[in-house]
């Protein structure tokens, strides 16, 4: 919320209730990270369909909007589909971390064996190529 003489405006804000009643085509708001978007204006304009935004109409999409990998600009381009963010009973603490850096969210292990992954392939093809060359190509 603003404070007594700032020139920002207040923040909305809504229960998850509130934006449970706004689940359909012709009026489509979304949670994501505890801000609410009234996104029925950019339904035709979203790239992967409008049936993915009406998919998690009503509800939280924070959780399906990290997994898809939105770019900086998309993040952006959400701003002015910004109608509020949640009340304070209703915020999901967790979505903050997911929001700030949810790519770093990766285990050790899974870190490691995307690791040795990336190497293992090529390292194979190129013991392959020496011995199909070696035996086949050039027995001598």
């Amino acid at each position: 919320m603003a404070t007594e003489g700032s020139t920002t405006t207040a923040t909305k804000l809504y229960s998850r209730a509130e934006v449970a009643k706004h689940n359909h085509s012709e009026d489509t708001w979304i949670i994501i990270h505890n801000k609410v978007y009234d996104v029925t204006a950019f339904l035709n304009e979203h790239p992967g369909g409008e049936e993915v935004l009406l998919e998690q109409a009503g509800i939280d999409g924070s959780e399906p909007f990290e997994d898809v990998g939105h770019s900086s600009d998309a993040r952006h381009m959400m701003e002015p589909f910004k109608i509020g963010e949640l009340i304070e009973e209703d915020r999901t603490k967790s979505e903050e971390k997911k929001s700030r850096d949810w790519s770093s969210e990766k285990s050790e292990d899974d870190e490691s064996s995307g690791s040795w992954r990336s190497w293992l392939i090529p390292v194979a093809l190129g013991v392959l190529a020496t011995l199909v060359y070696r035996y086949f190509i050039n027995p001598y």
